[in-house]
């Protein structure tokens, strides 16, 4: 049985949430130009509406920050792609919505793609990164091989390689074609189109 003491802690655990909720969509923009190199609570405390008093009560430092704005970020991009995976019907229509997804949010989110790089790469050197940035790699991970298993199921074959290799194809696909979108090629999404449905028939599930 729910007791009054028991509403009142959710209701107070509801509204800190959706206050970290709303300071990490408020340090979104800075984060994402700056990277995480150059940026500081305070450097975000002086290019939003919060103090940064504010910011280190709700986030214990940077890192914590930022992780929950990639995390809250990548849920949402997993959540994209499992709606194409639920509705397609063919493999042709799913390659070419897939193909699609992926170009629109590398056009359309390029600033936090290139965000969340540059923690992976970060990872490398921050050993407390390590644990949250597993986390998500995985939860990517599990998203492309949905994409594949789906793709193989509608095509009636079995795919030809493991999930981890699926997804390094896929993210090395993707982070060429944002390097070069970023850097103002004009072919960076379309040849991310094209290579996307390429891989996904012929090197995935050949």
């Amino acid at each position: 049985m729910t007791t009054a003491a028991d509403r009142v802690t959710r209701r107070q655990v509801d509204k800190f949430e959706e206050r970290r909720r709303l300071l990490a969509e408020g340090a979104l923009q800075t984060l994402s130009e700056r990277g995480y190199a150059r940026t500081s609570l305070r450097e975000i405390a002086q290019n939003t509406e919060f103090s940064h008093g504010t910011l280190h009560y709700y986030f214990r430092d940077k890192v914590e920050l930022i992780m929950y704005c990639v995390r809250r970020y990548k849920a949402v991009c997993v959540q994209r792609y499992d709606a194409i995976v639920a509705d397609s019907s063919t493999p042709e229509g799913l390659a070419a919505d897939f193909a699609e997804g992926l170009a629109a949010t590398c056009r359309d989110d390029a600033l936090m793609h290139r965000l969340w790089y540059d923690l992976r790469s970060q990872s490398l050197f921050e050993e407390s990164f390590r644990p949250d940035v597993a986390e998500i790699d995985e939860s990517l991970e599990r998203m492309i091989w949905r994409i594949v298993g789906r793709y193989a199921e509608l095509a009636g074959r079995e795919p030809t390689c493991s999930p981890a290799t699926a997804y390094a194809t896929f993210d090395g696909l993707f982070q060429q074609a944002l390097l070069r979108h970023l850097s103002g090629s004009e072919l960076a999404l379309d040849d991310l189109r094209a290579g996307a449905r390429h891989l996904l028939g012929h090197v995935v599930c050949a």
